[in-house]
């Protein structure tokens, strides 16, 4: 018992298993408790449907105030009462909607539209971030220029620069939101590369230089292995940035999305279903982290095993090809987007089965190795 308490220590299997389940009953309690404290009591009366009063002559408006009359006497003397959650739902609220929202709202189409959004934004940034940062970290002449400006982005307030992406883009609604999004990423993850560079470890830039290398033999075998192995840490913290613009981002044409569909309930009030919403969003950004964990184990072996391990390379030759696959659809979704509507989703498709069966080959000769060591 001692152990549960000690700095630091570490749970057995068994400890973990019953306190995970033991937190999640005490999240649930304090979510549905909150609810009921948050709740309220409404007449329970059937209320008249008024007619419009557009373009309503005197007799129409003079209807409508007695309706209005006897509606309110009859809230005045309501005897019965029901409770209502009008802005903390219970559980049991949440878990009902989502079929309705899965059948009605399209929640899977919609959650499926803002992650391609997402990854779109994710893979325009990476794409930009990258070459950009290694010149202006690398390279002193840039660095003195452009440094202090990208250290000073981050501060920007990029909910004030809707307006500019929706002048910039006008019709082209998908490009602006995806836009938005990488430029959002960009403004974080920047400064990060260039970070990065700086924390290259001394003594394997002398070792290079010992064995002779070039500048460019330096930057592929010292400085992009160093600072991508890191950058996969950095890229899972900004996944939890990426979605808070994507709400933004969606909001501008409510054009599909999950953050649209979240907009269009609360304004509402069905409250349960923005709380659907907001489950899905964390439950797919559990998820991305989770592939970005596995994507940094196998494309940065050396972070987490000693020795080389069979079946790294099947794994490695499966995620570049889902990856090239990726970033040539996304290059052709923003800037040629007649090939991309020409492109058949059955061959996109045989690809990424093709190098998920590679992955899989990779995994279970990894699981031998590991089983076997």
């Amino acid at each position: 018992m001692n152990s549960l308490f000690k700095l630091r220590g570490e749970l057995t299997k068994t400890q973990a298993i019953i306190s995970g389940i033991l937190g999640i009953i005490v999240l649930l309690l304090f979510w549905w408790s909150l609810a009921e404290y948050k709740s309220d009591q409404v007449p329970n009366v059937t209320l008249s449907q008024y007619p419009s009063s557009i373009g309503a002559d005197a007799k129409t408006l003079a209807i409508i105030d007695s309706l209005v009359t006897v509606d309110s006497l009859a809230l005045a003397n309501a005897t019965s009462f029901k409770k209502v959650y009008p802005i903390v739902p219970r559980p049991i609220d949440v878990v009902n909607a989502v079929p309705i929202m899965i059948n009605e709202e399209k929640l899977i189409a919609n959650t499926g539209l803002s992650v391609w959004r997402n990854l779109q934004g994710y893979l325009w940034a990476m794409m930009i971030c990258v070459p950009l940062g290694f010149v202006i970290g690398l390279f002193p002449l840039f660095r003195g220029m452009f440094n202090n400006p990208i250290d000073a982005l981050r501060f920007l307030p990029l909910t004030a620069l809707t307006g500019l992406f929706m002048l910039a883009f006008r019709d082209q609604t998908e490009n602006m939101k995806v836009s938005f999004l990488a430029f959002g990423i960009i403004v974080y993850l920047l400064p990060i590369v260039v970070q990065r560079i700086k924390e290259v470890a001394e003594i394997y830039l002398k070792t290079t230089f010992t064995l002779g290398a070039t500048d460019w033999q330096t930057i592929r075998t010292v400085y992009f292995p160093a600072v991508m192995s890191k950058l996969m840490d950095d890229v899972r913290v900004i996944t939890a940035i990426s979605w808070t613009y994507i709400i933004i981002a969606e909001l501008l044409g409510k054009e599909g999305g999950i953050g649209a569909l979240m907009h269009t309930n609360g304004r509402q009030g069905q409250t349960e279903k923005v709380f659907v919403g907001l489950a899905v969003i964390i439950l797919v950004g559990y998820l991305q982290d989770r592939i970005f964990v596995f994507m940094d184990k196998r494309l940065f072996p050396h972070k987490y095993y000693p020795t080389t391990i069979v079946g790294i390379k099947e794994s490695q030759y499966g995620i570049y090809t889902i990856l090239f696959v990726v970033i040539v659809i996304v290059i052709l979704a923003m800037l040629a987007p007649s090939i991309y509507a020409s492109i058949s989703p059955f061959i996109i498709g045989v690809f990424l089965v093709s190098s998920l069966i590679i992955i899989g080959f990779g995994e279970f000769k990894i699981f031998k190795f590991l089983r076997n060591a």
